[in-house]
């Protein structure tokens, strides 16, 4: 289905009755990442799921967004859709979204998956591509090497920039820019909800250690660490996970 906040086209699917449960894929995908687990959960729960814009079936938005842009469209979805306090559920880039929705007060239970909001710890050899980048595009500037620049800058992204980087571009690559740089640290001691946070034990896009920040910060969460299960836990180790999240929804489901 689509529905339209603030001028912007959101696609958005809805399955079962009950408790409403509100699905925020990450980035890079979009709501159908979530195809395996929604057919159990519908048989719990008023399952919400939507693309964010620029992602699947819903448009770019026109302006660079920050995670606090995505959360306002979420937070207007929640109130054109008549959602009442949500349980949220947050992968990566939704966990961000999530993260922000929860320090204004909104959801009722949170899961916490792979999420992502902790600034990582930077290697030597990331500053050394940072720099070597600026320097690159000040040098490419110079008059004699201007024709020559994008293609040279272009090479150099291709072959040391991330790949979620490489896949996007226009407007989304300036999202990207924006939103992966963003520490959310200073909303987690805002959040009071029940937290539950859900971490592969072999993630290597959110690790361990984010995780033990994160919960350290939110009071009284928990950590789960799935054996086995890298960055898509929920999809690595799908019973394990199942079982978590039941036992943690086991109050919430009919």
């Amino acid at each position: 289905m689509i529905t339209t906040i603030k001028n912007q086209e959101i696609y958005y699917e809805k399955h079962g009755e009950g408790q409403p449960l509100l699905l925020l894929h990450g980035w890079g995908v979009d709501s159908s990442s979530f195809a395996s687990i929604i057919p159990w959960l519908a048989q719990h729960f008023a399952v919400y799921s939507l693309d964010f814009c620029g992602f699947g079936k819903s448009p770019a938005p026109k302006d660079v967004w920050g995670v606090s842009d995505y959360a306002d469209m979420v937070e207007d979805f929640i109130i054109q859709q008549g959602i009442e306090n949500p349980i949220i559920l947050g992968h990566s880039f939704g966990g961000r979204v999530t993260l922000y929705l929860a320090s204004r007060g909104i959801g009722k239970k949170l899961l916490l998956v792979d999420a992502d909001g902790v600034r990582p710890k930077r290697s030597w050899k990331y500053y050394v591509r940072v720099y070597s980048y600026k320097a690159a595009k000040h040098i490419m500037s110079l008059p004699v090497l201007r024709n020559y620049k994008e293609r040279a800058l272009g090479y150099w992204r291709k072959n040391t920039a991330s790949s979620d980087y490489n896949n996007t571009d226009g407007v989304m690559r300036a999202i990207f820019v924006k939103v992966v740089n963003e520490d959310l640290c200073f909303l987690m001691p805002k959040i009071t909800a029940p937290a539950l946070l859900i971490y592969g034990e072999n993630d290597m896009d959110t690790p361990i250690y984010q995780a033990q920040i994160m919960e350290s910060k939110i009071k009284g969460s928990g950590l789960v660490v799935v054996p086995n299960a890298g960055h898509y836990s929920f999809l690595d180790n799908p019973r394990y996970f199942r079982l978590v999240v039941e036992s943690f929804l086991q109050e919430d489901m009919k």
